[in-house]
Order: C-alpha cells, then sequence, then structure tokens
C-alpha cells in the first residue's frame, strides 16, 4: 500500500474480538486493545489515519443486548457492561496512537440511528432511545448525557468513577466523526413497544446533522450500501446529494465512503448464519469485476474532483 501510494484508514477493532478475549465483557480487554494500538503504530509509523473501534454502538448491542455476537449478552446491564469497555478501548486506543504519532487523526465510524414513534404512547420510549444512541459517542468525547441516561447507565451497573474517567480522559483533538448510515439506520417504535425497521424516512441529511449539532466535529459519511445492485447507483447519488447539501450548509464535510469495496457474505444474516450468502453490495464483485455501482462511484469522482478538494482535503488537523 505504502508503495502504491494509498493512504489507509486503518481499524483496528471491526465487531470481533480474539477467542482468549472472549467477548466485551472481559474487563482486560480495553487494556490489551490499547497495547496492541501502541503496537500497531509503532511498527507503521507511517500510517496515520485510524478508526480504533468501529461502529461501538452496534457492537454493543449485537453483543451485548441482542445476543448476536461475541458473549451474546441479551440485556441492558451486558450492554452497558459492553458499552463501557468498547467506550474505554477506543479512548486508550488513541491516547495510545497520538503518543506514538502526535498528528495521527481518529476517523470514528459510528452508526447513525432515529427512532419514531408509531404513536403518542410510545413517544417517551422513542425519545429514549434516540438518546440512547448516542451514547458511544458521549462517552468517548466526554460529552454530559441527560439525567435519564445517567439513570439508565448507573442501574446497569456503570458507576460514578467510570462515567466521569471519560470525562477525564476524553480524546476529541484530531478526531473526524464517521456516520454510517444504511435504508435499516431507521426504526419505528411501535406501541407494545418492539421496534421494527422503518426505512429511510429523515435520511442521511437530517439524522448526520443532528449528530454534528451535538459534538461539532469535522464530518465524513463513514459507510453506506444497498443490497439491491440495481438500485445501488441512485442510493448512492442520493446518498452524495445528502452530504454535498450538508456541506453547503457549513457542515465541515471531509470524505464519503461506500461500503464495501467487493460483495460482503452472511451480512444479511448479521454473520448469524454460517451460509455463503454472497450479498451485491460491493463496488466489486468476488470476481473483482466492477459493479453499476462502482462505475458510478467512479464518474462521480471524476465529475467532482476539479470543484471539490480532494486526498487529505480537510483532515489534515493540525
Amino acid at each position: 500500500m505504502r508503495e502504491m501510494g494509498i493512504e489507509p484508514i486503518t481499524d483496528l477493532c471491526h465487531f470481533g474480538v480474539p477467542d482468549w478475549i472472549g467477548g466485551f465483557d472481559n474487563n482486560d480487554w480495553p487494556q490489551y486493545f490499547a497495547e496492541y494500538a501502541r503496537a500497531f503504530t509503532k511498527r507503521y509509523p507511517w500510517v496515520r489515519y485510524y478508526t480504533p473501534v468501529n461502529e461501538i454502538f452496534a457492537a454493543a448491542e449485537f453483543s451485548g443486548q441482542f445476543g448476536w455476537w461475541n458473549e451474546r449478552g441479551q440485556s441492558d446491564r451486558s450492554f452497558v457492561q459492553a458499552l463501557h469497555n468498547l467506550c474505554k478501548a477506543n479512548v486508550l486506543a488513541m491516547r495510545a496512537i497520538l503518543e506514538t504519532r502526535g498528528d495521527a487523526v481518529v476517523i470514528q465510524s459510528e452508526s447513525s440511528e432515529y427512532f419514531h414513534p408509531e404513536g403518542p404512547s410510545v413517544l417517551a420510549q422513542a425519545n429514549v432511545l434516540n438518546e440512547k444512541r448516542f451514547l458511544s459517542l458521549d462517552l468517548t468525547y466526554g460529552h454530559p448525557v441527560n439525567e435519564v441516561m445517567y439513570e439508565y447507565l448507573m442501574d446497569n451497573g456503570l458507576t460514578r468513577e467510570q462515567y466521569h474517567w471519560f470525562k477525564e480522559h476524553h480524546v476529541k483533538a484530531n478526531c473526524v466523526m464517521g456516520n454510517d448510515y444504511y435504508v435499516t439506520n431507521e426504526h419505528l417504535v411501535h406501541e407494545d413497544g418492539s421496534t421494527s425497521g422503518a426505512g429511510e424516512i429523515f435520511g442521511y441529511y437530517v439524522i448526520t446533522h443532528q449528530y454534528y449539532q451535538r459534538y461539532r466535529l469535522p464530518v465524513m459519511h463513514t459507510e453506506t450500501n444497498l443490497q439491491d445492485s440495481e438500485r445501488a447507483p441512485g442510493w448512492l447519488r442520493k446518498e452524495w446529494a445528502n452530504l454535498f447539501r450538508l456541506r453547503q450548509d457549513g457542515v465541515p464535510i471531509v470524505g464519503f465512503t461506500w461500503y464495501s469495496l467487493t460483495d460482503q457474505v452472511d451480512w444479511d444474516s448479521a454473520l448469524r448464519d454460517d451460509k455463503g450468502s454472497v450479498n451485491p453490495v460491493g463496488l466489486y464483485d468476488l470476481d473483482r469485476r466492477i459493479r453499476p455501482v462502482g462505475e458510478e462511484y467512479r464518474k462521480l469522482i471524476r465529475q467532482w474532483r476539479d470543484i471539490l478538494p480532494t486526498g487529505v482535503y480537510s483532515l489534515n488537523l493540525t
């Protein structure tokens, strides 16, 4: 990569841990992960851009609340434990990286969520969920949570000392807030308290603007795709239009990516079923043939490269 002039954004933890760690409920994992981040940075001093822990909120939900991954917890308490360890690992890794390379830039890829109430009776629950979605970034960036979320964290095992640790140790300098958005990121809260997919209602513009107003950091659209390969080029253009409008409205946008470069396998079941099911969401298929969305992505770059800055525009935060 270095010889080819490719500047990577290095993702050090993308949902999984080694078997000997067990899961995100292992309280020793944050320190081990920080040591790993420090060792990686020393081994590859030319790498500048990092995502220490990818999508902390999703990782905590899928591992600690939904019972799908790693420790397979299914409670608020196991969710909070996973959330705490993921956020602490993330902060310790950021500090370790910056100790080794002071000009490193952290691009914090995180799922952008929104919960719509089906009716007035679940408005309060939707409001709680719309605060809960911010918890991973609140802890990572040392942003104060509201009273309801503070009680939720305390009721489910987080201590006052653990909460205040984040306010004392957070690293906000040299950070880019990455917002991932898929058609599955908006949810409907039903009258019985359950949730289901709502489809695209607000879209990337509205939801990302909410996150930006809260944290006031440079923004990158770090993930999106569409399972329907025929409609994917249109989805790409729609996401770009949202992104460009945000930039015109004063939000410091620094990048846009499609996830992923190649098709994925078994992500239609969130990796719960080992079926070898190919998901046609890549810019290229698994035989390295470019898909229509890949052609559209290339066209997008060609059309806009003389109008918008390219390369490391706005990522030089020093």
